[in-house]
């Protein structure tokens, strides 16, 4: 065998895992019951599918262009950093709007105390709320 029918193995070993959990995460997110659960379907799975994706690209053009390939590299790079901070973001988001949650999802929000919370719902104007200001009145000259 030479090497390059090892290396189209792998690449297609790549292609197949990611394309697994690519579609393993979509089933996740759509299939979950409730919004914190949904944040695994395209935080982990898809995140990892993606990823093989990427290593199988970079494995392949780097092979037929005799280099390193970078692009693939900054993607997968950027990929890896942006998606835990973005699902941390929306869980904390959603703890701040109480969404709720089904009986099944374990632990409790610890980390939001009760100065941590606003109030639920937002007072909105053209619902005939008062609009929350946050500057003082300044005294007329």
């Amino acid at each position: 065998m030479t090497t390059f029918v090892i290396l189209e193995g792998v690449i297609s070993l790549f292609l197949i895992a990611g394309g697994a959990f690519a579609f393993i995460g979509s089933l996740g997110m759509a299939h979950l019951r409730d919004f914190y659960m949904r944040l695994h379907g395209p935080t982990k799975a898809t995140t990892m599918g993606i990823g093989c994706t990427l290593i199988a690209s970079m494995l392949y053009f780097g092979v037929i262009d005799s280099q390193p390939v970078v692009q693939e590299m900054l993607i997968t790079l950027f990929l890896f950093i942006t998606a835990p901070v973005s699902a941390h973001l929306l869980a904390k988001s959603g703890l701040h709007q109480r969404l709720p949650h089904v009986d099944k999802t374990r632990g409790r929000p610890a980390e939001l105390r009760s100065e941590e919370l606003g109030e639920k719902p937002v007072p909105h104007p053209e619902h005939g709320h008062e609009p929350l200001t946050h500057e003082r009145e300044r005294p007329s000259r």
